[in-house]
């Protein structure tokens, strides 16, 4: 069978149907599509490279952030504890000031 055309856009013989023979293509062709430039290109690459030079400095502004934090906390906990300390100091102070004075009002 020796027919011309293809399975998508056969040929036909009959005259009224000839003009639907040209159909658009569905996909654009590569020249509509806008190429990106030389200097695109380069200040793309260039953010890219500055922005790899800068991650290991976000990384350790992001770790000291970290530290910081911590040792606040850790300042915290111990000034918590101190307090506590001392509380419990005033407390017996206090409990022996309460027994002094009930022994010297009884004698």
């Amino acid at each position: 069978m020796n027919t011309a055309g293809t399975i998508d856009r056969p040929t036909t013989r009959d005259p009224q149907l000839r003009h639907l023979q040209k159909q658009e293509p569905t996909m654009p062709s590569t020249f509509d599509i806008p190429a990106r430039s030389q200097a695109d290109a380069n200040t793309s690459r260039q953010n890219r490279t500055r922005e790899m030079q800068l991650m290991p400095e976000s990384l350790a502004r992001a770790h000291m952030h970290e530290r910081l934090q911590e040792a606040e906390s850790e300042r915290r906990a111990l000034r918590v504890a101190s307090a506590r300390r001392l509380q419990r100091r005033a407390e017996r102070a206090s409990l022996r000031a309460r027994r002094a004075l009930a022994l010297a009002v009884m004698q």
